[in-house]
């Protein structure tokens, strides 16, 4: 991954998550694995917000192909973080995000991290194309 920090206009869709007790490890910083919550939750909850994850029951799901994470500076408890979302690309069956993690107001990212999503049908697990309304939503995280 590359090791740039973006900034905050990098992003087109925010949430603001307020961080717990037990996300800080023992160096008193947010555990590593925990960064990777808050993606998770930043990408599905905009899949869901915008019709295109239908829980429990839609057709179609989507599963985790590759993630990582490049950390530039500390977050954890007691401030909350903001996480930013964009659209990095759309293939035939995935899609591949980008997450900048904040502190709040930061003009900077702590955390930059990549998702990718691969399409794929609820009954059989096997990748299917994007479809244009998904496609059509995705647009407006460019």
């Amino acid at each position: 991954m590359i090791r740039t920090r973006n900034r905050r206009d990098a992003y087109r869709h925010f949430a603001s998550f307020a961080t717990r007790w037990r996300d800080n490890d023992a160096y008193a910083h947010m555990n590593n694995a925990v960064y990777y919550e808050y993606v998770d939750t930043l990408v599905n909850g905009w899949l869901i917000a915008s019709g295109k994850l239908d829980l429990p029951g839609g057709p179609v799901v989507f599963l985790v192909a590759e993630t990582g994470c490049v950390f530039h500076a500390s977050l954890g408890f007691p401030d909350p973080l903001e996480a930013g979302l964009r659209l990095e690309r759309v293939g035939r069956t995935s899609i591949t995000y980008g997450i900048g993690l904040f502190r709040p107001g930061a003009i900077e990212e702590s955390a930059t991290a990549r998702f990718v999503h691969v399409c794929v049908g609820r009954d059989s697990l096997q990748p299917v194309q994007v479809t244009d309304t998904l496609r059509l939503a995705l647009a407006a995280l460019t």
